[in-house]
């Protein structure tokens, strides 16, 4: 039974070719660390977080300042697995269809007959990136989500299918705030993980200026193409998932709403609103592609913690108590987890 079959069957279908298929996911990742370190120095987090995502067929909002290779890291993922890739530097001025494409009037060269011919946009690409989300207008904004979400793109009358596998990485800057267009909450959920882009260690800093400063370019090999990118997103799909690690993850998002019956004092201190199912089904999902990614087909709350962060800092509302405190989202997100039960059946909320 292949992949592709075992797909329709539910979690139970798990079999030997599936364990084969972890087995082959974990040494494509330990290759593709491989291929990107020859680009891309550190950032291991940051690569993780990022093929988690994929493999789970979920999309990334990267934050970091400039300069910290983020154009250039997704780019070489591109490369490694053989994904057609485009850019777009979003601008104040830039519009819907200049992301997903226009009505051109064409003549025929036959006949002299006018018609219009749809012209696609950057977005019909397997992994775009999305530089500066935050400083194009909320139309813009809306035109892309909208395609994250339905994987589709209307014109007219006529809808048109983005190509399979489709992924979004959008960046946003954490300084120069000003004339920019903050993401609504609504919108920002779309993203499964915010991926905090950081300073690189000092050794890592000392490396990179070896490399970038000299003669020659790395190559990078393909290691994976889009049609076992789809299998490997089926078979995450099927991983199984205990029941005890179903009850930490629902824990996790659950403890995180000042709203809830059960929350802690200090959640309903220092939070304005919590994560909603999304973040649940997000969690459950990252589990699953972190555990085929060092082999397993079993989800641990190992597994579940690990992508907790990522997928709960942008979902929780911080209030203004935890404003004038100097508490940060990470902070609160961390407390919150080490009140969360871990033993099998046990339930907070």
């Amino acid at each position: 039974m292949s992949i592709t079959e075992a797909g329709s069957q539910g979690d139970s279908a798990c079999s030997g070719a599936d364990l084969e298929s972890a087995r082959f996911l974990e040494q494509v990742c330990q290759r593709l660390q491989q291929e990107l370190g020859k680009v891309i120095v550190g950032q291991t987090r940051v690569i993780e977080e990022l093929l988690v995502a994929i493999f789970a067929r979920g999309h990334c909002l990267m934050q970091g300042v400039p300069g910290l290779a983020k154009t250039l890291l997704v780019s070489t993922i591109a490369r490694a697995m053989d994904l057609s890739f485009r850019r777009i530097q979003f601008t104040p001025d830039l519009m819907p269809s200049d992301i997903t494409g226009t009505d051109i009037l064409q003549e025929h060269p036959e006949t002299g007959r006018r018609s219009f011919e749809f012209q696609k946009g950057p977005i019909f690409a397997n992994l775009l990136l999305t530089d500066e989300i935050n400083r194009t207008p909320p139309k813009t904004q809306a035109a892309l989500l909208q395609a994250m979400q339905e994987r589709q793109v209307t014109a007219g009358n006529r809808t048109f299918d983005l190509p399979n596998p489709f992924f979004v990485m959008a960046t946003q800057n954490p300084i120069e705030q000003e004339g920019t267009y903050p993401l609504p909450e609504a919108q920002l959920d779309r993203f499964m993980f915010m991926v905090m882009v950081d300073y690189p260690e000092r050794e890592e800093e000392l490396e990179m200026l070896k490399r970038t400063t000299g003669g020659g370019a790395a190559t990078v090999r393909q290691v994976l193409d889009a049609g076992r990118i789809i299998d490997l997103q089926g078979l995450v799909r099927r991983v199984p998932v205990g029941e005890h690690v179903y009850e930490f993850a629902l824990n996790i998002a659950r403890a995180t709403r000042p709203t809830e019956p059960r929350a802690s004092d200090f959640v309903r201190h220092w939070l304005s609103w919590g994560a909603g199912p999304r973040a649940g089904q997000y969690m459950i999902l990252g589990g699953k592609a972190r555990a085929l990614m060092q082999g397993r087909l079993c989800v641990t709350m190992d597994d579940i913690e690990a992508v907790a962060l990522p997928v709960l800092r942008h979902r929780i509302i911080p209030n203004f108590n935890a404003e004038a405190e100097g508490i940060s989202v990470e902070q609160i997100i961390n407390k919150i987890m080490t009140l969360i039960p871990r033993g099998p059946g046990d339930r907070l909320l």
